[in-house]
């Protein structure tokens, strides 16, 4: 038994795909693709996936990872995103399919973007100003069991250095806590940065582009 990594993307209106419909939608993406997956056994015989580190709604990533079991021993996997591509809804993009090199619970930190453009660029300016000046960025974080804890972000992202990306947009790259032992969301930042600047959360757009692990290294 061989568990496979699928590397796909989740941009655009597939952003406010949930979860639960991912899971969907992958079941029936794989069945007509034809791929050697293995099915779970008994009497609602299904594909067995794990999705790591799940992404908020309507947040974009081109660093999703979905990791299923396969028997076949001598398939070659580089061809599968071929195969599943033209099965998926749009945004949803697969990149690349191997055989998992690490345990997803080895995932401790994941890179965003995060990107204003237009008429907003100039609000997000402000409010990024705002926070690489503030001696500290507290905000709330609620927990499981609804347990509310309060964070302070310059912990984890002590200043936000932000670029003009040529067309307009402005831009932050940043590291956040993803693990299972903490999960800082990019959210929380936004959040932080719209109370303090005439921005909206809808006018920012987030974007994960790297799973690491605890080592800083890239997940695969």
């Amino acid at each position: 038994m061989t568990t496979v990594r699928l590397r796909f993307t989740k941009t655009g209106e597939a952003a406010y795909i949930s979860l639960l419909d991912l899971q969907r939608v992958m079941q029936r993406a794989f069945k007509r693709s034809g791929l050697p997956v293995w099915y779970t056994q008994g009497f609602n015989p299904h594909i067995y996936m794990t999705f790591a580190a799940p992404l908020a709604l309507g947040q974009e990533s081109v660093a999703e990872s979905l990791d299923f079991k396969s028997e076949a021993d001598d398939f070659d996997w580089s061809a599968g995103p071929a195969l599943l591509a033209p099965c998926l809804p749009r945004g949803v993009e697969p990149l690349s399919m191997a055989p998992a090199r690490t345990d997803p619970g080895e995932i401790a930190f994941a890179r965003y973007e995060l990107r204003a453009a237009g008429p907003a660029a100039v609000s997000a300016l402000q409010a990024f100003k705002a926070y690489n000046e503030a001696p500290a960025a507290l905000v709330t974080k609620q927990g499981k069991r609804g347990k509310v804890k309060e964070l302070d972000l310059k912990q984890y992202a002590p200043v936000l250095d932000y670029k003009n990306r040529g067309d307009g947009a402005l831009a932050v790259s940043l590291v956040l806590p993803a693990g299972g032992q903490l999960t800082v969301s990019p959210s929380l930042l936004v959040g932080w940065l719209c109370a303090h600047a005439p921005l909206q959360a809808h006018q920012v757009q987030i974007l994960r582009t790297e799973l690491l692990t605890g080592k800083m290294e890239k997940f695969r």
